[in-house]
């Protein structure tokens, strides 16, 4: 059920809501609306083991007031408020009211003042969307939240806009969850491609849909290499969003493998229904630019993402072929289980062709990326630091965590093959950063980040904004930088 965000001059004490929510601070401290709560609710909160911590809940009493229930929620440290403690924070309310119809709340009071209402509110109405997902498509007797609607209380109009704006880009993200959570039986890289074009359709892009013979005339070679295993057939999206007077052009770059069995080189069973999450980062490219109108950008926007399945089978690419790119780089295949650098290259190399002014690809692309920056933070690598620099910032402003890894160049020679110009995989060590530099090849001069989101594309569990399953990651920061969007300096 869609969750309709709205504000309100209303009193809280006056508000018919079934549950009405107030902030604390950290230290069971008064915050935004808890005047309202009766005396006796700190002895309470204390007995609870409340601290005001963001995103802890708790109900307390009051008396005199229209609302079914009174419910605190924390909101840590009153000096450190920002847009992720109230993202924290709406996704617990959201959690918490599941079972109610109508919420109204004070939490953003002093927020609007700390960051700005619209700010405030975009990022409350982001964690209480984000929060409250559910994906019960297979789930044959769930109960489904009942959450029909949120009141932020004293909000202004430009509350509001905030509202819509966060309620935007949480539609975008969880267009990318439910694609992520689909299982692979499901989603072909053909329906794939037909979802995209649907999409596109409502979202006003122009949506383009490459197969076959198509393939074989832009010179798509990974994308047709690695789907060769699968009696489902690759196919390439290409989404173009275009604005009256736009001077720049954005690349999104995203990998879809809708199912990754390793190909000849199969992965353990362990894990392996996991790898339906391999198109992460084309479902995040396709919900980014699905709002990409409503949310006013102002510049030229390009979506490529290169869609397998990667399949043993008769027909299966086997180890030591070499394939030929468009930009006629050769490659030798060394492991069939590193096919996502191999169908990327296809996007990189066609959207340097298509002269955009920067691009950004998104891969769950490596395990060593999650070794070495755990679950929650993606890699961040790119060859312009001007360009870097902006999609950290912009990763920053939403809450979307990257770290910076070099590219080192001393490190290409363990790419070196016998017989092509590379291999598709590297050495036992630093795998993420011989990804990195085995994609570098096929960007030429264009300003170029990669994010190796292998990491935060899954939650193994609910987490602040976060719900169990796909994340829809990278979402947001796609969303960011386009509407930031300034060219960067050439090296």
């Amino acid at each position: 059920m869609a969750i309709k965000l709205n504000t309100s001059s209303v009193a809280p004490a006056k508000a018919r809501v079934d549950m009405l929510v107030v902030g604390m601070y950290k230290g069971r401290k008064a915050g935004p609306g808890s005047d309202i709560c009766d005396k006796s609710s700190l002895v309470l909160l204390e007995a609870v083991g409340f601290k005001g911590d963001a995103g802890e809940i708790a109900t307390v009493t009051a008396s005199g007031v229209a609302a079914k229930c009174i419910v605190v929620a924390g909101l840590g440290d009153k000096s450190k408020l920002d847009a992720n403690a109230i993202r924290e924070v709406a996704a617990a309310i959201a959690r918490r009211a599941k079972s109610v119809k109508t919420v109204a709340t004070t939490v953003l009071t002093d927020a609007d003042k700390a960051m700005g209402a619209a700010e405030a509110a975009q990022a409350f109405a982001e964690g209480t969307v984000l929060g409250g997902y559910e994906y019960l498509k297979y789930k044959s007797e769930a109960t489904a939240s009942t959450l029909n609607s949120v009141t932020v209380l004293g909000g202004s109009a430009k509350s509001s806009s905030g509202l819509a704006n966060g309620s935007t880009i949480a539609a975008a993200v969880i267009t990318a969850r439910d694609l992520v959570n689909e299982p692979a039986a499901g989603q072909s890289p053909a329906a794939f491609a037909a979802f995209a074009q649907r999409v596109a359709r409502k979202a006003g892009l122009k949506c383009t849909v490459y197969s076959g013979a198509q393939l074989e005339k832009l010179r798509l070679t990974g994308t047709i290499t690695v789907g060769s295993g699968s009696v489902r057939g690759p196919r390439f999206v290409k989404l173009e969003y275009s604005t009256k007077d736009a001077r720049t052009t954005l690349g999104f770059i995203g990998k879809g493998v809708v199912f990754d069995s390793g190909g000849l080189s199969l992965k353990p069973s362990t894990g392996m229904e996991q790898m339906k999450t391999d198109m992460a980062g084309g479902a995040a490219v396709l919900g980014a630019m699905s709002v990409l109108a409503t949310l006013g950008v102002r510049a030229n926007v390009v979506g490529y993402i290169p869609l397998v399945e990667n399949m043993p089978s008769g027909s299966a690419y086997r180890l030591g072929d070499v394939i030929r790119y468009r930009n006629n780089k050769t490659v030798e295949v060394m492991n069939t289980d590193a096919e996502g650098r191999l169908i990327l290259a296809d996007a990189l190399a066609l959207a340097a062709d298509d002269g955009v002014d920067a691009m950004i690809d998104l891969a769950t692309l490596t395990g060593a990326c999650v070794v070495a920056l755990g679950p929650q933070i993606a890699g961040l690598m790119g060859n312009n630091q001007s360009w870097i620099d902006q999609v950290k910032s912009a990763s920053d402003n939403v809450g979307e965590q990257l770290w910076p890894l070099p590219l080192p160049p001393e490190y290409k020679k363990m790419l070196d093959s016998e017989i092509a110009d590379m291999k598709n995989i590297g050495g036992a060590y630093g795998g993420a950063l011989t990804a990195g530099l085995f994609l570098q090849e096929f960007v030429g001069e264009v300003p170029w980040v990669h994010l190796d989101i292998a990491g935060p594309a899954r939650a193994e569990s609910d987490n602040g904004i976060n719900v169990r399953g796909g994340s829809g990651f990278g979402v947001r920061t796609l969303l960011e930088l386009a509407q930031h969007f300034h060219k960067p300096r050439r090296n």
